[in-house]
């Protein structure tokens, strides 16, 4: 009986492991070519500042969306991220352009303002809004996330990484 039930609860536990918002990070050989483009006006099409963007009407909805029960502080009763993914965007950084395999995406990066150097976040937001992608590192834990346009869980993470490196490339990317 104990090990039916245990079986029982491994299995379970299996599913939820899989409905978790978060995705598995890729290895480095996966990652696609990147690189920042010229500043231009459709880095600036959902707003000028990362405040702008998260108030955006087409993405004000879809960004709560992509982190699911991790926007909310973690004492809420919500999530695995403590202050909530929210706070992460509390101080923003500069809004450009990348280059990613086949697709642009405009990149807004920001940090939770007590912590800048340890609770960072990139979200990627494909041309035309449709698919979001997001980067958020909590102290030594990152944490993947990927809203829509059809993507599957395993691409987003060498997307994301792909677009840190190269805007690395160019600088710190985060706000200092």
């Amino acid at each position: 009986m104990r090990h039916r039930l245990l079986t029982v609860c491994l299995c379970a536990l299996s599913f939820v492991a899989a409905a978790a918002c978060t995705i598995p990070a890729a290895s480095d050989s996966s990652m696609p070519p990147a690189r920042v483009l010229p500043a231009d006006a459709r880095a600036l099409a959902y707003g000028r500042t990362t405040d702008e963007v998260l108030q955006n009407a087409e993405l004000r909805d879809k960004i709560p969306a992509l982190f699911g029960r991790d926007w909310a502080p973690a004492s809420q009763g919500r999530g695995q991220i403590a202050p909530g993914a929210a706070a992460f965007f509390g101080k923003g950084g500069p809004i450009r352009m990348v280059s990613i395999g086949e697709a642009n995406y405009v990149s807004v990066t920001g940090c939770a303002p007590d912590a800048c150097r340890t609770r960072r976040v990139l979200l990627l937001i494909r041309e035309g809004g449709a698919q979001l992608l997001a980067r958020l590192d909590d102290g030594a834990i990152t944490h993947y996330y990927a809203y829509d346009g059809g993507i599957k869980a395993a691409a987003g993470p060498p997307i994301v990484d792909a677009g840190l490196r190269a805007l690395r490339s160019v600088g710190d990317p985060y706000p200092s």
